[in-house]
């Protein structure tokens, strides 16, 4: 079994030393530099740029630049989808966002983990754990969403929350760990 394959699976993989994947990260990171190097104003060709770096899109998004990702293809955005500036997606296992979130600037999801075991880190094993965004979720600045972490449809996710557990449908969380601080109750 390949390395991506491995990885793909939530196994523990070789990313570092492994000529294929490190091959789809150079790609995935020059198509990054080159959508992060394009004029604002120049729309069509940013979009251009994304359909080449993103696994799978819908047909209204917006992010702002910068952006980094690692591999691109595990990254899944619905209808609606905007992000604002600096947002990173270690997406070295799945990354989908559903119809309607708003991600905040300089927030981070990160799908990649290291043992705990420092002996097996040391030797450069990791693995990765699915993150998914539900539908309507609003995630304020500075957040981080950690790996295998679902959030549930209509919630928000507080500025500068650090979410390591699943969050479910409408409610509002933050802190570090992130919390449970509110229920959403009807329209908003």
């Amino acid at each position: 079994m390949s390395e991506k394959e491995k990885m793909l699976r939530g196994e523990l993989f070789y990313a570092g030393s492994d000529e294929a994947l490190i091959k789809e990260r150079i790609k995935c990171k020059s198509l990054c530099h080159e959508y992060n190097s394009i004029s604002p104003g120049n729309i069509d060709e940013r979009k251009k740029i994304l359909k080449q770096i993103i696994g799978k899109t819908k047909t209204n998004y917006y992010i702002e630049q910068p952006f980094y990702c690692d591999y691109g293809y595990n990254i899944e955005i619905g209808e609606n989808f905007y992000s604002n500036h600096n947002i990173v997606i270690l997406d070295c296992a799945k990354v989908t966002f559903g119809d309607n979130v708003l991600i905040g600037p300089n927030c981070g999801f990160y799908t990649a983990e290291h043992p705990i075991d420092a002996i097996t880190r040391n030797k450069g094993l990791e693995y990765a754990k699915p993150i998914t965004v539900g539908n309507s979720v609003w995630i304020g600045g500075g957040t981080t969403i950690l790996a295998g972490v679902s959030i549930g449809n209509n919630s928000i996710i507080g500025a500068g929350a650090v979410v390591t557990k699943d969050v479910p449908n409408n409610v509002i969380v933050a802190g570090n760990p992130a919390k449970i601080i509110k229920e959403i109750r009807g329209e908003s």
